[in-house]
């Protein structure tokens, strides 16, 4: 592996004050593995199954999928949605996965229910508290509050002083904008990350804990609002602004995984509209994706979360 980048976050971050440790490992340092959209194409898959056997390998914490196991074209079946199952599944390391637009909110492009996708997806993939892979991590899942009961896919764990989140925020609008049956769903769901999200920041606060990261699918869009009609929705607006209020607010590293845009970068692209400027705090991670079949490894101090190092595994030429 080869050093990628090495992010210093800004000197004013506040640290994590002595004797506050939170349940976990404190004191090691944190490395995690983080993929997603991929794989895609059957060019992908024998490289996707090679580099889950590289990851197997190395020595991590866990290992972090931010969704997009298949194209948004191809079927959403049971047979393929078994499959990644059993790929996920035989991880040596911890598997969190996160849904990505492909496998539900798109799959009216196939023929098929986004939402009964989605059901299916619960179902299979989030069975109980425990993570997938063959070292199952202890998670806590927003179901188990009987106002979000459905929304298992919404994970929240902790290693030192490091709470991770992860949140079913899909690309394609984050679903919302296309049928009043899906704008539903959207609404509803906005609602359960809201809560989810607050209660997070809640807990790193009364905790004491020193960072937070994110995993999610979607690109948010930081950068611009998507070219759309006047009258349109942008799904993500809700996202930005409670993100942005609850990194302020934390005033510690606060770290967003995603993928959605298939272009590795890591940056502080969150701007305070009050002030025009940037959020030192705040860093975005986004992995690689299809046609690039390549994973991050990223590494933290839990107990001085201000560094990140981020490495890349060997560079992989699109499959054709």
């Amino acid at each position: 592996m080869r050093l990628l980048a090495a992010l210093v976050l800004a000197a004013t971050l506040a640290q994590a004050q002595a004797g506050a440790l939170a349940p976990g490992h404190a004191g090691a340092r944190l490395s995690f593995a983080v993929i997603g959209d991929t794989p895609y194409s059957n060019g992908e898959e024998w490289i996707f199954a090679d580099m889950l056997k590289d990851i197997d390998r190395e020595e991590l914490a866990f290992v972090v999928h931010i969704g997009d196991f298949k194209s948004s074209s191809s079927p959403c079946t049971d047979e393929l949605f078994a499959r990644r199952l059993r790929q996920f599944q035989s991880a040596r390391h911890a598997f969190i996965y996160v849904p990505g637009d492909n496998e539900w909110t798109d799959c009216h492009r196939s023929g098929a229910d986004p939402l009964e996708r989605l059901s299916k997806l619960r179902e299979m993939f989030y069975p109980d508290e425990h993570s997938l892979g063959e070292s199952k991590l202890k998670l806590e899942r927003q179901s188990a509050d009987a106002r979000f009961a459905e929304y298992r896919e919404n994970v929240r764990w902790s290693m030192g002083q490091v709470l991770f989140i992860g949140l079913n925020l899909p690309g394609s609008n984050n679903n919302s904008g296309r049928t009043a049956r899906m704008d539903a769903e959207y609404a509803r769901r906005g609602a359960a990350n809201a809560a989810w999200l607050a209660q997070g920041f809640d807990l790193a606060k009364s905790s004491g804990y020193s960072a937070v990261f994110i995993a999610a699918q979607a690109n948010p869009r930081f950068e611009r609002p998507l070219r759309r009609p006047a009258d349109a929705t942008d799904g993500y607006a809700q996202f930005r602004q409670q993100l942005l209020a609850h990194t302020l607010d934390f005033g510690k590293p606060v770290i967003l995984i995603h993928g959605d845009s298939h272009r590795y970068r890591v940056d502080h692209p969150l701007v305070d509209p009050a002030t025009q400027q940037t959020v030192e705090n705040f860093t975005r991670i986004e992995t690689y994706g299809s046609p690039w079949v390549e994973w991050l490894r990223v590494s933290v101090d839990p107990a001085d979360p201000r560094t990140l190092a981020i490495k890349t595994g060997k560079e992989i030429n699109p499959a054709q």
